[in-house]
């Protein structure tokens, strides 16, 4: 399953596949773990944007065409991607994959949705801040979390049993919906909005600066 999960390999018309350090250009270690962007040379890859001479530059600056989703490579040489770069949260130094977080929530019996986005640390820099949609009968019509058969507390901890601590939500917002487009993807810089409002406190308090309601949904903050 674990294999079927992955990208795979190069193919006819995509010779080159590769993950590589943003800063250094070199190659991650091929240990299934090491995180760089994943970059690829081939005849079946455009040439660049019509008419916009400089996002080509950009896409093309190394030689390579820069995918902007963040991978590891395996031993055996397939290509997994962890994430985009945009959604990558990084705390102490440290790459967090939004994706991986919200896989770990996503098991937990009761959550409907949820979407993983960097909040401000006083010490790390960033850390997780996970959005959260309960399945019907987890929550009611009232205002206060209190009133959350599931609780912000049983999600952070569920998620320290089953990741490293530091990639662990901090805090958790849970909403009646997450931010969507006309496609149904969401939309994550609007949940990047409020949660460059609040800033960690300590393990599982944070503080809300945010003053006003935001747009489109509700949220219990």
């Amino acid at each position: 399953m674990e294999l079927k999960a992955r990208q795979g390999l190069s193919i006819l018309g995509l010779t080159e596949v590769d993950v590589r350090n943003k800063e250094t250009q070199e190659s991650v270690p091929r240990d299934g773990k090491t995180m760089g962007e994943i970059v690829m040379k081939g005849s079946s890859i455009m040439k660049g944007y019509l008419k916009n001479p400089k996002a080509t530059y950009e896409a093309f600056k190394h030689g390579w065409l820069n995918s902007g989703d963040v991978g590891v490579i395996h031993p055996d040489g397939h290509v997994e991607i962890k994430d985009r770069s945009k959604d990558i949260i990084i705390s102490g130094g440290e790459n967090i994959s939004s994706v991986e977080v919200e896989n770990i929530i996503y098991k937990y019996p009761k959550v409907l949705e949820t979407a993983v986005v960097a909040m401000p640390h006083p010490t790390w820099g960033e850390t997780p801040c996970a959005f959260v949609v309960l399945e019907k009968g987890e929550t009611n019509n009232e205002d206060r979390e209190d009133k959350l058969v599931t609780k912000e507390r049983d999600l952070i901890e569920y998620c320290r049993e089953n990741l490293p601590h530091f990639m662990c939500p901090r805090k958790v917002v849970f909403l009646d919906e997450l931010p969507k487009n006309g496609n149904g993807k969401i939309l994550k810089p609007k949940l990047r909005d409020i949660a460059k409002g609040l800033v960690a406190e300590d393990e599982v308090n944070v503080r809300s600066k945010v003053q006003r309601p935001v747009e489109h949904f509700t949220s219990r903050l």
